[in-house]
């Protein structure tokens, strides 16, 4: 049944109009009925048109997210009411490169290391997470930037690489 699912949403399910259109919450209650079967996700949680995935370890999306248009997701933890905009890629592995001898396409990928997403985090337009980060409660990502690192709770970075522009509240203690 997985594999099956698996099939139909990448033939059918992924190219479903997005929410936006008429009858787009019934083409979003098919698409997670789909994903579901691969992918752990929340209640009230929107996916739009056009979401890929890979299988380079676990997705876990949390209650009352948005995934909106071409969002790629290797593996990753995401919390609950986070915002995704679209054609953010969140990436868990990459190329292995340290051979010189020896071409990159042939040293295979690093293991999987999904990116942690927190509770009430933005996430802008076009923007890509690294393997392995972490992104503090209720950070927001700016359009367009490339995250490297941690980035602390309730701080606003964007750019590439991603820096530190502000916080949203005043820096918190832990």
């Amino acid at each position: 049944m997985k594999k099956l699912s698996l099939i139909l949403y990448f033939l059918i399910g992924k190219h479903l109009p997005s929410n936006y259109y008429p009858f787009g919450n019934f083409f979003n209650k098919v698409r997670i009925f789909l994903l579901k079967k691969n992918i752990k996700i929340g209640k009230k949680t929107i996916i739009q048109t056009g979401f890929r995935f890979g299988m380079k370890g676990k997705i876990i999306i949390g209650s009352d997210c948005r995934i909106n248009e071409n969002v790629y997701i290797q593996s990753a933890i995401i919390g609950n009411y986070v915002l995704i905009a679209p054609n953010v890629s969140i990436l868990a592995s990459s190329h292995i490169f340290s051979d010189t001898s020896v071409p990159i396409l042939t040293q295979g990928d690093t293991p999987p290391n999904p990116v942690i997403i927190e509770d009430d985090v933005w996430i802008g337009r076009n923007a890509i997470l690294l393997p392995g980060i972490k992104i503090g409660r209720g950070a927001i990502i700016g359009a367009g930037a490339v995250v490297t690192k941690d980035i602390p709770k309730y701080a606003i970075v964007g750019g590439i690489p991603a820096k530190l522009l502000k916080y949203r509240i005043q820096k918190p203690l832990d």
